[in-house]
This record gives C-alpha cells, structure tokens and sequence, in this order.
C-alpha cells in the first residue's frame, strides 16, 4: 500500500476548512454532522479546528459492498437534532459517484434547515453518476481505490491513520 495523503496533510486541511466554515458560520450555531461510519475520524478532525459554537450530530447511511457501489442508499441512522431553520454542516470522507451527496441533500431538505453546506476529506469527481459537488473538499483524487482514516473495505482499514491508494498485490 502507497501512502496517497498523510494524517499531517489531513490536518493541515482540516485546518483550512475548519477556518472557512469559522468564517462563514460566525454568529451563527451550525449543526456539524458526520456520516458514519467513514468520516468519523475527518469529522473529529474537522471539528477541532472549527472555532465558532457548534452542535454535533451524526447520521449514518450506506451504498458500498465491498469496492463497488450498490447505487442504493440506505438511511441506517437518523439525526437527533431538529435541523428546520438551522444551519447544517454535512461531513463526507469522499464523493464519489455522488448518489449519497444527492440523497442527503433530498432527504436533508425536507427538514427546511436554512442552509445545508457540504464539506468532503476528498472528492473523486472521474466516478460521478449523477451530479454533485462539494462545497468543501480537501483533496480530489484520480479514480483510485482508497482505504484508511476511516475508509474502509468490508469494513476494514478504517483505523489507519492516513490514507493509501488500495491495491491487492
């Protein structure tokens, strides 16, 4: 396994992002969720470097089994926090074909929050399927298979500190 991004790096980025969302969001009291399982360690990460007042929540959806995309999202866990009129901070590890992206943004939107920001560890825009972007991405990559903090293969992996390109040799 090759090192594709170093946990310095993903600090560094967590840093930027964590200072733009500051800024955006100051004197306001945003809702910071994280989609588990992948972007827990991000959005641990993230949260550290975000100085403004802020609420936790998680949801937790799934589309992968194994390396591939089912194209199918599944809503695992549901937020706890009420979002109408609040201001949200979803937290990705990747974009990839953008299925989850477009059925979090549908589904989130039904709830009338004021605004919904996007924030992805990486973005891998060569797999979109259907449209989406980012408002935040630290790092786009090539179309490459990728495992640690808190990417994983079967559920494996996510414990690495960094993230590796994935290959079976």
């Amino acid at each position: 396994m090759k090192v594709l991004i170093s946990n310095e790096e993903i600090v560094e980025i967590s840093k930027k992002i964590g200072a733009k969302l500051s800024e955006k969001f100051a004197g306001k009291f945003p809702v910071v969720v994280c989609v588990l399982k992948g972007a827990a360690p991000f959005h641990a990460e993230l949260v550290k470097h975000i100085s403004i007042d802020m609420e936790v929540d998680y949801i937790q959806v799934s589309s992968y089994i194994g390396k591939e995309s089912t194209g199918v999202i599944t809503f695992k866990k549901d937020l706890e926090v009420d979002i109408t009129g609040r201001d949200v901070i979803i937290v990705e590890d990747i974009v990839d074909t953008g299925t989850t992206l477009n059925a979090l943004t549908t589904e989130l939107s039904k709830r009338n929050p004021n605004s919904l920001t996007f924030v992805s560890l990486l973005d891998k825009p060569s797999r979109r399927k259907m449209e989406a972007k980012a408002d935040y991405v630290g790092k786009t990559i090539d179309d490459l298979f990728v495992i640690g903090f808190g990417l994983d293969l079967d559920q494996k992996y996510r414990n690495l500190k960094d993230v590796y390109i994935y290959d079976e040799d």
